[in-house]
């Protein structure tokens, strides 16, 4: 019989539960601030950046399980920090954010490899829900 843990896949006494890292990039500080304390609250670890030239550098350095940004404006800035995540990692999902609800960012984004494109205010459910579906089907794939 195997023990009941075992049965879930939940972690057994002891064994270290690692919670997936995200790259949260939002040029607004409100923004940023709220949705990172709801992935916090959910279980993610989360480092943020307001800057999208900043975020690029930490691609290049650490390690990310998923990516969020910010659409940055009707000229889709958060573009630099979408198309250097999927030059490093084509897998690791990317999900953009817009205030500025545009059709041709959208596609723009969704060509580029984003894995879902989110109208700002978002609820926690609906941050969570998008990133946990995409890291859950790259973690099935592996």
């Amino acid at each position: 019989m195997q023990p009941m843990g075992a049965q879930r896949n939940l972690p057994q006494p002891g064994q270290l539960v690692r919670r997936p890292k995200v790259l949260l990039v939002d040029e607004d500080p409100r923004d940023r601030d709220r949705y990172r304390e709801m992935l916090h609250d959910s279980g993610f670890d989360v480092s943020t950046s307001a800057d999208f030239t900043e975020a690029a550098r930490l691609l290049e350095r650490e390690s990310f399980d998923g990516i969020i940004v910010s659409q940055g404006g009707p000229d889709f800035k958060g573009r630099t920090v979408l198309e250097d995540s999927v030059a490093r990692d084509r897998y690791r999902p990317v999900v953009v954010l817009s205030r500025y609800h545009d059709v041709g960012c959208y596609l723009e984004a969704m060509q580029l490899g984003a894995v879902d494109y989110l109208e700002k205010p978002l609820s926690a459910y609906e941050i969570v829900r998008a990133l946990t579906t995409h890291l859950r089907s790259n973690n099935a794939a592996a």
